[in-house]
């Protein structure tokens, strides 16, 4: 423990996560003013980051504001029941994670820590969210799921830089209007399993969302508005109560996945023929038959009819695979729509799995035989997985316009894992060294490599990414 502390003093964070604590040392609340003598005083910096996660810790004292210069604060995977008032004495506080604890509240002073920019307070026995966070106009992301929060303070209207929100698994039953026109900036919004009885008519305002998850809750009709949701490309309202579909529906443009299942649908129609979608979740609704117009979303990768009375379409089309089950739809199409029918082009493929990649994190680009990398593999710094496997491409330097300069692999720098197997890959520039640390997986078998000895592909990925950014 010692040891950490003092590392802590000069680098102004402290990890104390998963050691059977039962309390915050004492030590941590002084701020190392208790420094003895011989430590270089000059070099000591206040405590910024302070992690004390996957404890049993039941109390946070109130000398917590004798850290006032603390950013980021993980009390998750604790045994809280309450927070201190001291809370709202943290000016410079960013980051807070209380999750996983038993907390019935959260204090109104949180409301003084103006600079929050993140909270979560998912999985306590909450009932309600301080009105006060409003006063925290810096907040981006929030997360409260699975507490038993019935409805959400009018206060944080005034929260209008929020990015991304997460309600699951509460007893909601309504999203205010003010709320959503509010958060005009939302890109992921999850209010599922609550007790919603429908969606407000301002949904539109949601121009950037691109993850919308209604799933498992009481709502009986989609508002037309949802057509202004323009950047949607997720949505998930399953388990619900829908009869019918609005027409405005099919303009959405850069929809991929929707997910209707467990409703009460009679028809899916014709209007939303016109999506580009890559999964569609029908099953169990009521659908005794589709439009054969679907046969024309020819980019659908995944159709989902289980569960449903069919009575015009064999079931072994219905359980089959969907390319054939399209192709059936396509052929009961007058021959001059027929001919209508658009193969995606790969640019078109591409861009869908980037739009995927968004709220996935992981972009899967293989076998579409590709002879480049796409430029979208460079375009998010927040992408974790790619897959370039089953290509065509020979040279990675060339391929990867966005990242052929140093700077560019260094924003890639979230990369976990990255798949470029059986292409046809001669060299790997140096600059892929750059990668680590972060990167943890590096395939590259199936590739007539000769820059590179077998000695080395052999040990692995960290062997690799060192070996060539040695070269640099």
């Amino acid at each position: 423990m010692d040891r950490v502390l003092k590392a802590a003093m000069t680098s102004g964070s402290l990890n104390l996560s998963n050691r059977s604590l039962r309390e915050v040392p004492t030590e941590v609340y002084q701020n190392f003013d208790g420094a003895g003598e011989g430590d270089n005083w000059w070099e000591i910096v206040d405590l910024q980051k302070l992690i004390l996660a996957h404890n049993n810790i039941e109390v946070l004292r109130e000398d917590l504001k004798n850290l006032p210069l603390l950013t980021v604060l993980n009390v998750s995977h604790n045994k809280l029941t309450e927070l201190p008032a001291a809370i709202g004495e943290l000016p410079s506080l960013k980051s807070l994670d209380v999750s996983f604890n038993a907390l019935a509240n959260i204090p109104e002073e949180i409301g003084s820590a103006t600079s929050l920019v993140k909270i979560d307070c998912s999985n306590n026995k909450l009932l309600e969210i301080p009105s006060s966070l409003g006063h925290c106009t810096e907040l981006a992301e929030l997360k409260a799921s699975n507490n038993s929060i019935a409805s959400l303070p009018e206060g944080l209207v005034c929260c209008t830089k929020l990015l991304k929100v997460n309600v699951e698994g509460n007893k909601l039953t309504e999203l205010s209007d003010p709320m959503i026109c509010s958060w005009s900036m939302l890109t992921e919004l999850n209010a599922s399993k609550n007790l919603l009885n429908g969606i407000p008519a301002s949904i539109g305002r949601l121009s950037r969302v691109i993850r919308l998850d209604l799933h498992q809750n009481r709502i009986s009709s989609i508002p037309s508005s949802i057509k202004d949701c323009t950047s949607l490309v997720e949505f998930y309202i399953g388990s619900n109560m829908l009869s019918s579909l609005p027409a405005e529906m099919g303009e959405l443009s850069l929809l991929s996945i929707l997910d209707l299942h467990s409703n009460q649908l009679r028809e899916y129609p014709v209007d939303a023929c016109k999506l580009r979608l890559s999964v569609l979740d029908l099953s169990n609704n009521s659908l005794s038959g589709l439009p054969a117009e679907i046969g024309l979303m020819t980019s659908l990768r995944k159709l989902v009819l289980t569960g449903n009375p069919m009575r015009t379409i064999r079931s072994t089309l219905v359980s089959g695979p969907t390319a054939a089950l399209l192709k059936y739809l396509r052929s009961r199409l007058p021959s001059a729509q027929e001919a209508e029918v658009l193969t995606p082009t790969k640019d078109e493929m591409v861009a869908m799995a980037a739009r995927l990649s968004m709220t996935s994190k992981e972009l899967s680009l293989g076998g579409m035989n590709l002879t480049s990398v796409p430029s979208e593999v460079c375009s998010s710094n927040e992408i974790t997985k790619v897959d370039l496997s089953r290509n065509s491409i020979e040279e990675l330097p060339v391929a990867l316009s966005a990242c052929s300069s140093l700077e560019g692999f260094q924003n890639m720098s979230t990369l976990t894992e990255l798949d470029l197997s059986d292409n046809n890959i001669t060299t790997l520039p140096p600059e892929l060294g750059l990668l680590e640390p972060s990167l943890q997986a590096l395939r590259l078998d199936g590739n007539p490599l000769r820059s590179i000895r077998r000695t080395i592909l052999d040990r692995g990925t960290k062997a690799i990414l060192k070996y060539l950014k040695d070269k640099i």
